[in-house]
């Protein structure tokens, strides 16, 4: 076989191999660490947070007659001496907070 049929066909097949590969990474979205880490930068904005967590499954959840995939997660603050919860939905495709709720005791 010809040494130039070989080349070529290896640069098609790496080229096509990138492109899956990219196109795989794209489809899967926010992963769970990234949708954590995007909520206590949006919530260290108004200050230090104090505890952080997430559950790594997707969820659905309808806001607004919507549906969504997000991850569910949690954020304590301490605000004038007192201890905050927040409850946080981030979609699973964007990473784009969807609601945010103070938790009463």
């Amino acid at each position: 076989m010809n040494w130039k049929k070989v080349a070529i066909a290896a640069g098609v097949g790496a080229l096509a191999g990138y492109v899956v590969k990219e196109q795989v990474a794209n489809k899967q979205g926010v992963t769970p660490e990234k949708a954590l880490k995007i909520a206590k930068e949006a919530f260290k904005k108004q200050g230090p947070i104090s505890g952080s967590w997430i559950y790594m499954k997707p969820e659905e959840l309808n806001k607004n007659g919507i549906n969504y995939d997000v991850y569910r997660g949690g954020i304590s603050k301490n605000q004038d001496g007192e201890t905050s919860q927040f409850e946080f939905f981030i979609d699973s495709e964007t990473g784009t907070i969807i609601d945010v709720t103070e938790q009463t005791a």
